[in-house]
């Protein structure tokens, strides 16, 4: 097994487990690119825009599972919903998330 397969069977588990808890679906991209394709159900919070709703986010008590076009952008995401206290995972592309629901 490579690193990769560690990697992407660890990102399953996560999502698996964060699904399991009535996890939201964060989507972090534009909201152009959201228009042009999403996963049903997920909500659109442009990462420009995330720091001015992290206390409404904090108010859900649910995890977030964080998705953008190739998951840099839900990387960053997630390491500045951690810091704010709010529980977070990286689920990647919305693409391969959207695979893996």
């Amino acid at each position: 097994m490579g690193l990769l397969d560690f990697l992407f069977r660890k990102q399953k588990r996560d999502i698996e487990d964060f699904k399991s808890r009535g996890a939201i679906i964060l989507d972090v991209r534009t909201k152009k690119e959201y228009k042009n394709g999403h996963i049903i159900g997920s909500e659109n919070i442009p990462i420009d825009d995330l720091q001015q709703k992290v206390t409404t986010l904090k108010t859900t008590q649910k995890p977030f599972i964080v998705c953008c076009a190739s998951g840099v952008r839900s990387a960053k995401a997630v390491k500045y919903l951690l810091i704010n206290g709010i529980e977070a995972t990286n689920g990647g592309s919305y693409r391969t998330l959207k695979k893996l629901l």
